[in-house]
């Protein structure tokens, strides 16, 4: 398979690509040199997803309702 440029890819097409990554790392039918070069990618990956996931989260509110007022509240993960 290709690489492709990974700067521009949305969270669906990273994690799509990591889920490619661990089933061939799972298979482990290739050499060593080709195994550590996925695991590399696979950790790259892993990492952006994470602060794309960190970055969503943060710019989620929480519209709450006070009696007849509405009111913006930011999301605050447990």
């Amino acid at each position: 398979m290709a690489k492709i440029d990974r700067k521009d890819t949305s969270f669906e097409e990273d994690l799509e690509r990591l889920d490619e990554i661990v089933k061939r790392l799972e298979d482990g039918d290739m050499p060593l040199d080709e195994a550590v070069e996925l695991f590399k990618e696979g950790t790259a990956l892993s990492k952006r997803c994470s602060a794309k996931l960190d970055e969503a989260e943060a710019r989620i509110e929480i519209i709450a309702e006070d009696g007849k007022n509405m009111e913006k509240k930011e999301f605050k993960a447990e």
